[in-house]
């Protein structure tokens, strides 16, 4: 489904992408990890048009997609959500889910007056989508909730949710789990997993707890200095020495292997 190809990302000097290939297939749960500065997140968002690429190409389902605006992939499935929920504080949980497709007759100031009928027939209609939305993920009891007052999880909820509005294909989600307890991060777990195989989505996942990762994803690619550093399972990449030293670093490396040995 996304086919990235020796793509760049420079900011002056620092190369935070220094040409990474990967590939995320149709169907699947893909994780990616790598320590902190890895170039992740840099990577997300030259893939979602957020950043425009140095260099490189990145494609969807054969397409080109390379630097197209965020707004047209939108239209073409493809949706990130950030480490830090960008939600409408002052507006509930219900009305941040029905303002997420575009395109609604009420947008223009003429259709207010002139299709009147239309607007509330559209606006019945995503009313009745955003409560299956809450339903589907067991956040209904917040539909009159002011989204500013979610917690930390309750937003990556409902994060989640505003990618079910639209006909989402694939979904790259940084860092869900962060600032969110163990209870709703299983909810959020199942919620991907159910996406996964009841509708159909494509997800790609950044995330550092290693055991949500081994739980939802098949496969896991890790990223050190720009680059792609390994591919597979999650079981296999937890014993892949190259992997091991980039996140621990050669010295904590040998003494974890000279405690182990003693």
């Amino acid at each position: 489904m996304i086919r990235v190809e020796d793509l760049h990302r420079h900011f002056g000097g620092f190369r935070a992408v220094d040409g990474a290939s990967l590939s995320i297939e149709s169907g699947s749960i893909t994780g990616l990890i790598g320590p902190n500065g890895a170039g992740k997140s840099t990577l997300f968002n030259v893939i979602a048009g957020v950043l425009p690429p140095t260099s490189g190409r990145v494609f969807m389902d054969g397409q080109d997609i390379t630097g197209l605006p965020p707004h047209e992939l939108f239209h073409r499935g493809l949706l990130r959500t950030f480490q830090l929920a960008h939600e409408f504080a002052s507006m509930t949980v219900r009305e941040n889910l029905m303002m997420v497709p575009g395109g609604q007759t009420g947008e223009t100031i003429w259709s207010t007056w002139l299709q009147r009928a239309r607007i509330e027939r559209e606006e019945a209609e995503l009313h009745k989508k955003a409560d299956e939305v809450l339903d589907f993920l067991t956040i209904r009891h917040l539909a009159h909730e002011k989204a500013g007052n979610l917690s930390g999880g309750q937003k990556k909820l409902l994060e989640l949710g505003r990618t079910m509005m639209v006909d989402a294909k694939v979904v790259f989600l940084d860092e869900v789990g962060a600032g969110v307890n163990r209870t709703l991060l299983g909810t959020i777990g199942d919620a991907i997993v159910r996406l996964n195989r009841e509708r159909g989505y494509t997800f790609c996942v950044i995330e550092h707890d290693m055991d949500f990762i081994a739980k939802l994803c098949n496969p896991v690619i890790v990223m050190a200095t720009g680059q792609v550093l390994a591919e597979g399972a999650a079981d296999e990449i937890m014993q892949n020495e190259a992997v091991i030293e980039a996140y621990l670093g050669t010295g904590l490396k040998n003494k974890i292997k000279a405690e182990a040995e003693a």
